[in-house]
């Protein structure tokens, strides 16, 4: 199969059964991930980061992102392609079916179903990038020293982080870009290694 059609096919199937936005396609690129090797765990968590400091659905910039890792301009168009067109479609079926059963006790139900699914899909998404920022299981493996498997200069960041964003009166209302750029500057200056 040509990488063109393999990165349309993973990000359709990540673009059809990902409910719940952008966070619920998460557990569908580490899947891609193991099943394709074409990013790491690090390299997803890298990706998280890069997409919810950019402009845009974080779904869109992640399979914009791998598909030009992947396989350059035409990859990235590809892989983006493929990740909306199955939302595009479904959106086009249920525009013309909805106003007719909008109110119908069997569709309420079914949008009331899908709730908690994408609510454990982005939970599911959001514990994961926690543990790949928290956790250093690769370092951990090397060396079998518990302290290892902590990564505490990440852990620090992040009490920091709610520190200001959620208690302190002065930066409590600042925008999340003052901390996405803070952020940034923490990183370069300290060097904040990325997982690998």
């Amino acid at each position: 199969m040509s990488i063109y059609l393999q990165l349309f096919y993973e990000f359709f199937k990540a673009g059809l059964f990902a409910v719940g936005g952008g966070m619920a396609t998460l557990p569908f690129l580490y899947n891609i991930s193991d099943k394709t090797g074409w990013f790491s765990y690090g390299q997803l968590a890298d990706m998280v980061a890069i997409s919810e400091s950019t402009p845009g659905p974080i779904g869109v910039n992640m399979a914009t992102y791998v598909g030009f890792t992947t396989a350059g301009i035409p990859g990235s168009i590809i892989a983006t392609v493929g990740l909306i067109t199955p939302s595009i479609i479904i959106i086009l079926i249920i525009a013309g079916f909805l106003k007719a059963f909008q109110d119908s006790k069997y569709v309420k139900s079914a949008f009331y179903g899908l709730r908690p699914a994408s609510t454990g899909l982005i939970a599911a998404a959001g514990l994961s990038v926690v543990a790949l920022v928290v956790l250093q299981k690769d370092l951990y493996a090397e060396s079998h020293n518990l302290i290892d498997l902590i990564n505490l200069p990440n852990i620090v960041l992040m009490v920091i982080l709610y520190f200001f964003t959620a208690r302190f009166k002065k930066t409590k209302g600042l925008h999340p870009v003052v901390f996405i750029a803070a952020s940034a500057v923490i990183g370069i200056v300290f060097r904040f290694g990325g997982a690998v």
